[in-house]
Order: structure tokens, then C-alpha cells, then sequence
């Protein structure tokens, strides 16, 4: 049987990439985190692609990454929040992996984010409001793609990975 791709999408520190890493364990599959991969290819921080390309130039970065990472086999990839917004990744997210919608309350995601100073569409006006905004705007994107949604503030991401997983098999795929 050929090992599918697990591709985790959902809002920034909904825990995609620490979820992703134990899911890739618990599979033996290889994880990859496409912001830390865009982040390695341009020998350069997010923030600093923002400020130099703007998002556009960050967007097409992560589009390519994302149509490069996901014609491989047997992979956990945790993708960026805004991945969903460009309909050409959604396509090829939804292709050629299953997609699995990491959601979590917006008031534990203004307390996962309150210190963070890497996130670039937090750093201007109100976090609260720009999660919110966020949440609104990408909510139905993520679900057009998903096959399966977790909710990530029910338990730690250990027994979230393992409960993806015994998901995933009860439903024969991995």
C-alpha cells in the first residue's frame, strides 16, 4: 500500500507544526513545516520576505514549496495559515494528500500568539482583530479542503497525534 500524505492546515498557532512532527513519528513518515522550508530555500527569515517581497512574493514562494513537497509519498506536512487562500493550493492540497483541519477557539489563539514576535500579519494593530479577521476569512477555505477537523484545545498534541492516527486507520487510510 502506497503511504498517503497527511497535510495539516488550519490558523497559526493552531499547533500544526508541533502535531505534524509527533504524527510524522507515530507514522515513520517525514514531516516538513512549508514555512520552515520556504524560510531554508530563501536563506532568509518570513518576516524579511514580507517586508522585502511583500506577501505576494511570499505567497508564490510558498506555492511552489507546497507543489514541490506534495509530490512526494508518505509525508506529514504542516502548511502556513494563509497556504488556503490561493485556489491553485487548495487544488493541489486537496489532491494529492489528506487534509486534515487543525481549529481551535480564537481566545486560545490570542494566548498562544500574545509573545510572538515572528508572526508578520501580527504585528500591526490589534492581534485579537487580525486573528479574527483571519478566522473568518480562511474558516470556509480550510473546510472546502478538509477531510477530517480536530479541535486542538481539547487535549495536548500527543493524544491529538495518536487520535488523528487511530482516525485514520479505523478509516483504512494510513
Amino acid at each position: 500500500m502506497q503511504k498517503p500524505n497527511i497535510i495539516l492546515v488550519g490558523l497559526m498557532a493552531v499547533g500544526k507544526s508541533t502535531v505534524g512532527r509527533l504524527l510524522a513519528q507515530l507514522l515513520d513518515f517525514v514531516f516538513y513545516d512549508s514555512d520552515q522550508v520556504i524560510e531554508e530555500r530563501a536563506g532568509a527569515p518570513i518576516s524579511w520576505i514580507f517586508d522585502v517581497e511583500g506577501e505576494v512574493g511570499f505567497r508564490d514562494r510558498e506555492e511552489h514549496v507546497l507543489d514541490d513537497l506534495t509530490q512526494q509519498q508518505g509525508i506529514v506536512l504542516a502548511t502556513g495559515g494563509g497556504a488556503v487562500l490561493r485556489p491553485s493550493n487548495r487544488k493541489v492540497l486537496a489532491n494529492r494528500g489528506i487534509v486534515v483541519h487543525l481549529d481551535s477557539p480564537l481566545d486560545r489563539l490570542v494566548q498562544r500568539t500574545r509573545r510572538d514576535r515572528k508572526r508578520p500579519l501580527l504585528q500591526q494593530g490589534n492581534p485579537r482583530a487580525t486573528l479574527a479577521r483571519l478566522q473568518k476569512e480562511r474558516e470556509p477555505l480550510y473546510r472546502e479542503i478538509a477531510d477530517y477537523r480536530f479541535v486542538t484545545d481539547r487535549q495536548g498534541p500527543k493524544a491529538l497525534a495518536r487520535q488523528i492516527v487511530d482516525k485514520l486507520k479505523e478509516d483504512g487510510l494510513v
